[in-house]
C-alpha cells in the first residue's frame, strides 16, 4: 500500500508522471546498478584488468536481466538488504551466480557507494532530460503568450492593489524570464553532476594499485556510462546532488509564482484568466458552479514540497571523513522525490499553460474599473516640470481622494483642478488618464526576452 502521493494509485498521476517513475522506481534503480557493474566490468577487461571473457559474460548476464531473459529473485534482494544494509551486495551476488565462473569478478575494487552513486547519476541524467521536455514545451507556451498579448493592457498589481498598468504579455515574459534561466542552469549542472563515481573503500582506489592504473579504470568507466570522469572520488562531497535538488526547487518556486498568479487571475472578482476547461474538472462536491484551479493548486503543493526536499538534501553535504554515517541515506529519499514532484508540477504547468483561458475583456473592464486612477502617476509626472515634483504628488493625491469619495473619473476631477488643468490642458490630461498611454518599456522588454528564439 502505497504512503506517497508520488506511487499512490490514486494520486500518482496527479504529484507525478509515470516517465519519472519509470525512471527513480525500483526497477530502474536495480537496472542502472547493473549497467554499472556491466560497465566496470568491461572497462577493466579492456584494461586488462580482468579477463575479457569474463567482462563478456558479465555483460551477458546484464544485458540478459534487462531483456527479461532473466529475472531477479527480488524477495531475496530485500531480505538481504534489510540484513546488508544496502542493496549492492545481495545485487552482486546474484549478478555473479547469473555470470557463472565469471561472476568471480563482478565488482572487482568497488565499494557499494560506487555503484550506487553512479546508477543514481545514470538516474539524474535520464530524469533531467524528461524535465527539460516539458520545460521546453512550458517554454514555447509562454512564449506565445508573451507574443500574442505583447500590447494587451491589463491592471499591475501591488499589494493586490492596482498600481500602474502592464501587459499580459510582459507578465507572460516576466514569468518566461525565469523558466528560461532554470534551462540555462539544468543544461550547466550537468559537467558537474554527471560524474562516474569510483572509488572503492575509502576513495583511493589502492584495491587496484597506484597511480594511473587506477585512474584509468575509473575514465574506462565513466566512458562506457558517457559520465565525466572527475579528479578526484566524490563520496563525501555531495554538493553536485544537492545543486541539482536545489535547481529542482528554484524551477518549482517560478513554477509556484505563476500558478499562484493565475489562481489569483481567476478568481471570481478577477476572472481574467482560468485553466482548460474539462467537464468536470475542477468540480465542487457541493458547489455546482466551481470550477477550482486544479493544476495551480497541485503546482503550488510541489513548490513546497519541493523547498523541504531542498533543505532536506543540504544535511546530505554535511559528511563525516571519508564514509558518511548517514547523510547519504538522506539522498536516497529527496533525490527520487524531488525529480517526482518537480516533474509533476512541469506535467501540470504544461497542461495548463497549453489551454489556459485569457479573458482580454474582463482585463480591460479591471484596468478601467478605477477611472483613471491607476495612471495617477502619469498625471503626476506629467505636472512635475510645471509645478515640481513634491507639489505634483500632493496636488495628484487629493484629486485621488477626490475621485474615490465622489466615486467620479479622475480626469473629471483633474479638470475642475486649475492646478492641473492650466498648465496640462484638457487633451493631455485625457492623454495621461489612459492606462493605454502608460504601459512603459513593457512592450519593449518583451521583445528581449523573446529577441533569438
Amino acid at each position: 500500500m502505497a504512503i506517497s502521493p508520488l506511487d499512490s494509485v490514486i494520486f500518482a498521476d496527479m504529484f507525478g508522471t509515470a516517465a519519472m517513475r519509470d525512471t527513480f522506481g525500483d526497477d530502474a534503480f536495480l537496472a542502472r546498478c547493473i549497467e554499472v557493474e556491466a560497465a566496470l566490468a568491461r572497462a577493466q577487461g579492456k584494461l586488462g584488468i580482468i579477463p575479457v571473457e569474463a567482462a563478456n559474460a558479465i555483460t551477458h548476464a546484464a544485458n540478459a536481466l534487462a531483456a527479461g531473459r532473466a529475472a531477479l529473485d527480488l524477495t531475496r534482494l530485500k531480505r538481504e538488504t534489510e540484513t546488508v544494509g544496502y542493496p549492492i551486495l545481495p545485487l552482486v551476488r546474484q549478478l555473479a551466480q547469473f555470470a557463472d565462473g565469471a561472476g568471480r569478478y563482478v565488482h572487482w575494487g568497488a565499494t557499494t557507494q560506487d555503484i550506487m552513486d553512479t546508477a543514481v547519476v545514470l538516474q539524474i541524467r535520464a530524469g533531467l532530460a524528461l524535465l527539460e521536455e516539458d520545460l521546453t514545451a512550458t517554454r514555447s507556451h509562454l512564449a506565445e503568450f508573451a507574443h500574442k498579448y505583447r500590447d494587451t493592457p491589463m491592471a499591475g498589481r501591488t499589494h493586490l492593489q492596482h498600481a500602474l498598468p502592464v501587459t499580459f504579455g510582459y507578465k507572460a515574459a516576466v514569468w518566461l524570464y525565469a523558466l528560461d534561466r532554470h534551462a540555462d542552469r539544468l543544461r550547466e549542472l550537468r559537467p558537474r553532476v554527471l560524474l562516474a563515481q569510483f572509488g572503492g573503500a575509502a576513495g583511493t582506489l589502492a584495491s587496484l594499485g597506484n597511480g594511473e592504473e587506477a585512474l584509468s579504470t575509473r575514465a574506462e568507466l565513466a566512458r562506457e556510462l558517457g559520465l565525466g570522469d572527475p579528479a578526484i572520488t566524490w563520496h563525501v562531497v555531495r554538493d553536485g546532488i544537492a545543486e541539482t535538488v536545489q535547481v529542482l526547487a528554484l524551477l518549482a518556486g517560478s513554477l509556484g509564482k505563476i500558478a499562484y498568479d493565475i489562481m489569483l487571475m481567476s478568481a471570481t472578482e478577477f476572472g481574467e484568466a482560468a485553466e482548460p476547461f474539462v467537464q468536470g474538472r475542477g468540480s465542487s462536491s457541493t458547489m455546482p458552479q466551481k470550477r477550482n484551479p486544479i493544476s495551480c493548486e497541485l503546482i503550488l503543493a510541489a513548490a513546497k514540497v519541493l523547498r523541504q526536499e531542498a533543505g532536506l538534501v543540504l544535511d546530505a553535504v554535511v559528511t563525516d571523513f571519508e564514509r558518511a554515517t548517514g547523510p547519504w541515506h538522506v539522498e536516497w529519499v529527496a533525490v527520487p522525490e524531488a525529480f517526482g514532484y518537480a516533474a509533476g508540477a512541469l506535467h501540470q504547468a504544461r497542461f495548463m499553460l497549453g489551454g489556459l483561458i485569457v479573458d482580454t475583456g474582463r482585463m480591460a473592464k479591471n484596468l478601467a474599473m478605477t477611472h483613471g486612477l491607476i495612471v495617477a502617476e502619469a498625471v503626476m509626472m506629467g505636472l512635475a516640470p510645471h509645478i515640481g515634483r513634491n507639489e505634483a504628488h500632493d496636488l495628484v493625491y487629493d484629486a485621488c481622494r477626490v475621485a474615490i469619495e465622489s466615486d467620479r473619473p479622475l480626469l473629471d476631477v483633474l479638470l475642475e483642478t486649475p492646478e492641473a488643468a492650466a498648465p496640462l490642458g484638457p487633451d493631455k490630461l485625457r492623454e495621461l488618464t489612459d492606462p493605454v498611454n502608460y504601459l512603459g518599456a513593457a512592450p519593449a522588454m518583451v521583445d528581449r526576452v523573446l529577441a533569438g528564439r
